[in-house]
């Protein structure tokens, strides 16, 4: 089901509950799916060991979007990320938008710190920018790195809830979905401890609404 192009360090871990019985489940459901590419790097993995988590140095790591995949997010659909690296991917396409909506040459680079000191723009503006400079340039498709650190704070931009598996304390990943979802995340984690519920990447899966109260 994955793993088709070679750069990743590692699976991806919540699309591994996907399978082809799923994927039928969810079209008989008329529920689109997309495909995304970030090259997982080994960062990820790494955790936060300064005191203050946005004194935290950030990985950076390889995204690859097509026409297709900026098309179907312009259809004004819910989106749900299959997991943390395919939002990661959402929300770093978008600060692309926003970069070229300021500047029609700008590179595909998006730093730890550019979705707190970018001044946000509409969605669809932001894709639409995305799409015009593939046109600008006649390709299907984009090559970009991103360094986005999603931490509480963070606004969210593309997704609207995120399948993702339990993660480790003290990783980036446990920040993310914090922000995601707000103190939530406290509930949710007591639950899975107190009902053995396995963690980290071949464990279960949970689907996390965005909390909107989030400013």
């Amino acid at each position: 089901m994955y793993s088709k192009e070679e750069g990743a360090v590692a699976a991806p871990t919540a699309g591994l509950h996907f399978t082809e019985h799923v994927f039928a489940s969810l079209k008989e459901k008329n529920i689109e799916t997309e495909y995304l590419t970030l090259h997982v790097s080994a960062g990820t993995f790494q955790p936060v060991k300064v005191e203050k988590a946005e004194e935290h140095a950030m990985h950076s790591e390889q995204v690859v979007v097509t026409r297709k995949n900026i098309e179907h997010l312009l259809s004004g659909k819910k989106i749900v990320a299959a997991g943390t690296t395919s939002l990661r991917t959402l929300e770093s396409v978008y600060w692309y938008g926003v970069k070229l909506f300021n500047d029609t040459n700008a590179d595909f680079l998006i730093h730890q710190t550019d979705a707190y000191q970018l001044k946000p723009i509409d969605q669809t503006e932001a894709l639409k920018s995305v799409l015009k400079r593939m046109d600008e340039l006649k390709t299907d498709q984009l090559l970009g790195e991103t360094s986005i650190y999603i931490l509480p704070g963070y606004e969210f931009k593309m997704v609207d809830a995120l399948v993702t598996n339990f993660h480790q304390p003290g990783s980036t990943l446990m920040l993310l979905v914090g922000a995601f979802i707000g103190d939530d995340w406290k509930k949710i984690y007591n639950e899975a401890l107190q009902n053995g519920y396995r963690f980290l990447s071949y464990g279960d899966s949970s689907i996390l609404f965005r909390n909107k109260s989030i400013k």
